[in-house]
């Protein structure tokens, strides 16, 4: 999974080094030491920051592009996937700001969502509201 990120460092915090912890912290990163963490190598899900390209017209500003390993989510959950990737990263005080700009799912994983539990009708069934989005 790739996801795109701008970002604008904190005032003394290397470009490489905000992307890095955004990898990080959106992956295996952790603010405290865990018991578990000896049990197994965390390099398997780590995510990586493998591009950082300065934003044009833009002081400071930059996009970190960063890859997850499949194996860190869990199959066919949309909020296992979005609570990985953006549930913690955005208090992350080495940066100014952060947003995601762009996410890219490959076939192999958005295959395993099934889709919702039922359709659009029973929800307006549901709720008593037709003719309407």
């Amino acid at each position: 999974i790739l996801a795109a990120f701008r970002m604008t460092p904190q005032p003394g915090v290397p470009p490489e080094e905000a992307g890095a912890a955004v990898a990080a912290e959106s992956s295996t990163g952790t603010w405290t030491t865990v018991w578990t963490d000896g049990l197994t190598s965390l390099d398997r899900y780590k995510g990586r920051c493998y591009d950082l390209e300065a934003v044009p017209g833009e002081e400071n500003q930059y996009i970190a592009y960063v890859a997850y390993p499949l194996d860190s989510f869990e199959e066919g959950s949309v909020t296992n996937l979005f609570t990985s990737i953006v549930g913690n990263v955005f208090g992350f005080k080495a940066l100014r700001a952060l947003r995601l700009e762009d996410l890219r799912i490959p076939p192999a994983y958005s295959k395993t969502f099934q889709g919702p539990p039922h359709g659009i009708q029973v929800e307006r069934d549901k709720l008593n509201k037709y003719g309407r989005p």
